[in-house]
């Protein structure tokens, strides 16, 4: 068994348990997205549950390892041979349990691809027979890993938080092109991208050009409503270039009240005008550093990370011994205990190598215990985006250390980097 990166005891009361006595089950915890929990004095263990929110299956991306068992129900196509020989297939229900070898997360619709070798036989898959698991939006499964460490634990409790949902919502535009976003504190979702033909203005013709902008409205307000709710948006973040988002506000509320959407109309407060240079879903990283933008999101989740990587780059800028980034940078400052914030990316701890991994672990555990502020960005938000492009982690120091920047750092950081560069991606 790999060595276990955690003291589980000193964890929340829903995840202690007694020392002298053996662990016990629990059920129906946390609304029913985690349905059983069993956790050994070891680490070892397994846990049921149900993603019920897009961002519950991103959260089990990060949770899932080469290694870990998963079991679930799942189709397979099984031949059967008649008493005359002849062969004929069917795709029958079965429960399989595997040992996880590769893992592909479809971040376009949230679904989850486990492929591993069957391990317990069953009447339809032979032991050691591939098989692909895909989890799903409420279809239960179960997860066993043989340590579960304090990152992992962390992750789980994320899972079961019911407020850990979209608390924003953004279109972004430019003429004949949209991208409709929804963002968390875990991931930017895009969930529509509109794209429409917009007739050039042309003298004594112009009813063309208008006529194709009301389908471009229309076609956005329509994907608004089917993927926004809006009850439980904070706000909604509309930009563009130009005077073109007071042009689709005025059309949405118009478009509303031609549907009867009267709790639309009534939570218009909650949008937000803002200019952006493009429709073009990197656009909204300018959109996020706006000043009035980021006041007005100031008490919802993603702008934690926003504003602590923005005070990064400018201290990078004004004062650079008080930002560092990268592995031997980071380890440095922690050893003089001059960690004000860490940031680090989710995808370091979905490292393939166990040893890269627990540097990783040990790194967030180290100044967590130093009292320092912690924040694990997510790959697909904008903002840890940013971040991978810094090596995936970096730090705000309390003061600054004069001559941080030793070249001689920088070969223990390489192999770093390249193990960031390998698992930066979203399929592993």
């Amino acid at each position: 068994m790999q060595e276990c990166l955690c003291e589980l005891r000193d964890l929340s009361p829903t995840l202690r348990f007694n020392n002298s006595q053996p662990a016990i089950p629990t059920e129906n915890v946390c609304d029913m997205k985690i349905l059983r929990r069993y956790l050994e004095k070891d680490s070892s263990g397994y846990v049921k549950l149900i993603c019920e929110e897009d961002e519950d299956m991103w959260h089990i991306y990060n949770l899932v390892r080469v290694g870990d068992t998963v079991r679930c129900s799942t189709f397979r196509k099984v031949m059967t041979e008649s008493a005359t020989g002849s062969k004929s297939s069917q795709r029958v229900q079965t429960t399989l349990t595997i040992v996880v070898e590769t893992i592909h997360f479809d971040p376009t619709v949230c679904t989850l691809h486990l492929k591993g070798r069957n391990a317990q036989e069953n009447a339809h898959v032979k032991l050691g027979a591939y098989h692909t698991l895909d989890l799903e939006l409420n279809r239960p499964f179960t997860l066993e890993k043989p340590c579960w460490d304090t990152m992992d634990l962390h992750r789980l409790e994320l899972c079961a938080e019911l407020s850990n949902t979209a608390d924003v919502a953004a279109v972004i535009m430019h003429e004949g092109f949209a991208n409709l976003c929804l963002l968390s504190s875990s991931m930017t979702v895009t969930k529509a991208k509109i794209d429409v033909q917009i007739a050039r203005k042309r003298k004594g013709l112009t009813h063309q050009h208008e006529k194709s902008m009301q389908n471009f409205f229309n076609a956005i307000a329509a994907a608004f409503v089917r993927h926004v709710n809006i009850d439980v948006i904070k706000c909604v973040i509309v930009a563009s270039p130009g005077f073109l988002k007071e042009q689709f506000l005025d059309f949405l509320m118009e478009y509303a009240e031609k549907e009867g959407l009267k709790n639309l109309i009534a939570q218009k407060g909650k949008f937000l005008l803002a200019h952006s240079s493009s429709g073009f879903k990197h656009a909204l990283k300018e959109v996020l550093t706006d000043p009035t933008v980021a006041n007005k999101l100031s008490d919802t989740k993603a702008q934690a990370e926003v504003k602590a990587l923005n005070t990064f780059l400018e201290l990078m800028s004004t004062n650079p011994d008080k930002a560092v980034y990268g592995y031997a940078h980071v380890k440095l400052a922690i050893k003089e205990m001059a960690i004000d914030t860490l940031m680090v990316s989710d995808s370091l701890f979905r490292s393939k190598n166990i040893g890269q991994r627990r540097k990783y672990v040990q790194l967030v555990e180290t100044v967590r215990e130093q009292g320092a502020t912690v924040l694990i960005f997510s790959s697909m938000h904008v903002t840890g985006e940013q971040l991978s492009q810094l090596t995936g982690v970096a730090a705000i120091l309390r003061y600054p250390i004069p001559g941080i920047d030793d070249e001689e750092l920088w070969d223990d950081e390489e192999s770093l980097n390249d193990e960031f560069a390998q698992n930066g991606t979203i399929a592993s």
